[in-house]
């Protein structure tokens, strides 16, 4: 075989045995529980901003944005704006790859705080980014982020704001339908179903009620997406069972 096939093949088979080796999973899961208890997440920048992420998922967003070049990325849950700036910078570096030249990022948050929007906005990425304050399942706000997507050719869509059930099946029903076919909805912080309830005592959500509560259940009724056993890989995330490709 081909070496470059070779190496893939090899690494295609690592990756379906993370998916069978239990005991593997589990610590992964006991070291993510521990991080989120410490607020490791919180400890991390992109190109001078804070970005509140795991290191492996800052990686597994580079892949999908590399592979999939899409010229408008949709983000719910913007906090200090690293993840937006993260994204920018992504669609820079595959403009110099070959990706799509004009690109933008369109991030909705229900409170943009004014230091954090004025750090943004004088960020060398801000000509690339518009933000939009409101929640985002008010059909206002929806229709806003749809008239940004209306002559967008790939869309990628990360949804990373409120965590209960109820909100993420919302956004789901207002944006999944907007990712392209062969690009990613990214449903952030479905691992909130996978630990104990007192991770988040003072936040609405919690297992049965989370992020990975509404995929199951948008799954069920959308087979046009399915989730990307190619992420298994990471062990370590935020989204497990999150990375939902656009089959059909």
């Amino acid at each position: 075989m081909d070496p470059v096939r070779q190496f893939d093949a090899d690494k295609d088979e690592r990756i379906r045995a993370l998916g069978r080796d239990a005991e593997f999973r589990e610590m992964s899961l006991k070291w993510l529980e521990s991080c989120m208890r410490k607020k490791y997440v919180y400890n991390f920048e992109w190109l001078g901003r804070p970005i509140i992420q795991t290191p492996n998922d800052i990686v597994a967003l580079q892949e999908i944005v590399f592979a999939t070049k899409p010229d408008l990325i949709i983000e719910t849950g913007i906090a200090h704006g690293g993840s937006l700036i993260l994204s920018a910078s992504l669609q820079a570096l595959n403009a110099m790859c070959g990706g799509p030249p004009d690109f933008k990022v369109v991030g909705v948050d229900i409170d943009i705080r004014s230091h954090n929007r004025s750090a943004i906005e004088r960020h060398p990425m801000a000509r690339h980014i518009t933000m939009i304050e409101g929640s985002s399942t008010a059909p206002d706000v929806v229709a806003q982020v749809r008239t940004h997507a209306a002559h967008s050719r790939a869309i990628l869509v990360c949804l990373d704001s409120n965590h209960t059930r109820d909100h993420v099946a919302a956004e789901l029903e207002a944006y999944a339908g907007l990712v392209s076919v062969g690009s990613y909805c990214i449903v952030f912080d479905t691992f909130v179903d996978d630990v104990p309830a007192d991770v988040f005592p003072d936040r609405p959500w919690g297992p049965g009620n989370n992020p990975k509560t509404a995929v199951r259940e948008f799954l069920a009724d959308h087979p046009e997406f399915e989730v990307d056993a190619k992420f298994d890989k990471l062990m370590i995330t935020a989204a497990p069972g999150g990375f939902l490709r656009r089959v059909r």
